[in-house]
């Protein structure tokens, strides 16, 4: 337990807390602690009888069962993998940037999910920061299934083609790949890449509550560098869940409460 311990403590602050409400929503609804009738996001009990609190449980909370288990480890580490790398990565002693980057793809998907009626939404919020850092990776090579190897950039949609053809729905990695894409080219390459005006800013406020932990200005001044190419040690993001798939298991696809 203490070795557990010790690797928990060596996740970064943000993603820690994530990862940890990750596993604690989906245990207590497991348990029966909490009906998972309260925990997902339904649009009439979200408006109508003002459950303010479903948008947030919804995100974090995962039906676990014998036909959803593995998929749920899997986007667990997806989680654990993209945001860490994000937050020591991109977002390295920038929290605010950080947390607003995971605000807006949040909100984003609250609002595509209240229009959609989908229950869950872990997986599109997850899917788009998995967008986001193979963006800001995009020539980094990555490993999938039978070896298969490709640069980052194209990891997202790897995913989202391998679950449609296995047979699975790939609604909520469109989800999650589009909402990315919208904060990546708000953020970086409109502005930065195309020159235009810049309509994403971390507000004021996040930065008092998480300052910048090193010099220089707040936010982004520069557009990402790109980096050479280079294997991915432990066979790469998508290598790691891809390879221990198999063509039983679809990969985000959408489960409405009650499927197992």
């Amino acid at each position: 337990m203490s070795d557990i311990g010790d690797w928990f403590k060596t996740i970064p602050f943000i993603t820690r807390y994530w990862f940890a409400g990750s596993i604690a929503v989906p245990l207590i609804g497991k348990l029966g602690l909490i009906s998972p009738m309260y925990l997902v996001l339904w649009p009439e009990n979200f408006f109508h009888k003002f459950q303010v609190w479903r948008p947030i449980t919804s995100t974090l909370y995962f039906p676990v069962g014998p036909g959803t288990g593995f998929l749920y480890l899997v986007n667990l580490y997806f989680l654990y993998q993209y945001s860490t790398r994000l937050e020591t990565g991109a977002f390295d002693g920038r929290p605010a940037d950080f947390v607003f980057m995971l605000l807006f793809n949040w909100l984003c998907i609250v609002i595509t999910g209240l229009m959609m009626d989908m229950q869950l939404l872990m997986i599109p919020l997850i899917m788009s920061v998995l967008y986001v850092w193979a963006q800001l990776n995009r020539e980094t090579i990555v490993s999938f299934w039978f070896g298969t190897r490709f640069k980052a950039c194209y990891l997202p949609w790897v995913i989202l083609g391998f679950n449609y053809i296995i047979g699975g729905s790939v609604v909520n990695e469109l989800i999650g790949n589009l909402v990315g894409h919208l904060y990546f080219f708000l953020m970086f390459k409109y502005p930065m890449d195309l020159g235009g005006r810049s309509f994403l800013s971390t507000p004021d406020f996040l930065y008092r509550f998480l300052p910048n932990r090193r010099g220089g200005v707040s936010g982004f001044g520069a557009p990402p560098s790109r980096r050479p190419a280079a294997p991915e040690a432990g066979g790469g993001g998508g290598g790691g869940g891809g390879g221990g798939m198999g063509g039983r298991h679809a990969w985000g696809a959408g489960f409405r409460l009650g499927d197992d």
